[in-house]
């Protein structure tokens, strides 16, 4: 694998095991379960987050265990009927102690803008702005992950064009939502995203935002 791949998509987690680890599925005779892992802000808000994690790591997600990890952000789609569903989760790579000087959310990516950014405001005037970024990964795969950037963030992002080349620092949320189905029912839906706190754009830096950590 290129050195630039390890280092385009990386992420620090540390937070508690939710539940029991389940079977995910199987390739090439290795076996991967998916677990939630709940992980503090520096607010009192905490985001649940999917963890996919190999077999030979698995001693490591028992429920109510503190663990922490490196390991990537990932995305697939998920064929439901004729239509996908973009999926999102982070690949743990390895397990590694505890560093209480560390903030427990941090996630590193380097890629390229591959949709139009969407900019709104609030209706309190809060500035926002939604931009999907690939990042690419080994064997010609690419991870599209989805990025919220906040005031002065979205008034510099929302310009970009498409294959624009973006670095960003921020962490990975939770966000629950309500969606409306056809029938006019709703159902509850968790998004995840990441939370931009610096980005650089082709080389021009913007400075830390501070969000709702």
């Amino acid at each position: 694998m290129k050195y630039d791949l390890m280092n385009n998509n990386k992420v620090f987690l540390s937070g508690i095991v939710v539940e029991p680890p389940v079977f995910s599925h199987e390739t090439f005779g290795e076996g991967f379960y998916e677990v939630k892992l709940s992980v503090p802000r520096l607010s009192d808000h905490i985001d649940v987050l999917p963890i996919v994690v190999s077999e030979k790591l698995i001693k490591s997600f028992e429920a109510g265990k503190e663990v922490s990890i490196k390991g990537q952000f990932r995305s697939f789609n998920k064929p439901i009927g004729e239509k996908s569903r973009l999926v999102l989760n982070v690949f743990a790579r390895e397990i590694i102690e505890k560093d209480s000087s560390m903030n427990p959310n941090i996630i590193e990516i380097v890629g390229y803008v591959c949709k139009e950014p969407i900019y709104r405001t609030t209706p309190f005037n809060r500035e926002i702005c939604d931009i999907l970024v690939a990042v690419n990964r080994s064997y010609n795969k690419s991870d599209y992950l989805p990025c919220i950037a906040w005031g002065r963030n979205a008034r510099y992002i929302k310009d970009a064009k498409i294959g624009a080349r973006v670095e960003i620092v921020g962490r990975i949320q939770s966000r629950d939502y309500q969606k409306k189905l056809d029938g006019g029912d709703t159902v509850s839906k968790t998004a995840y995203e990441i939370s931009i706190n610096r980005i650089t754009l082709d080389g021009l830096v913007q400075a830390d935002e501070v969000v709702g950590n």
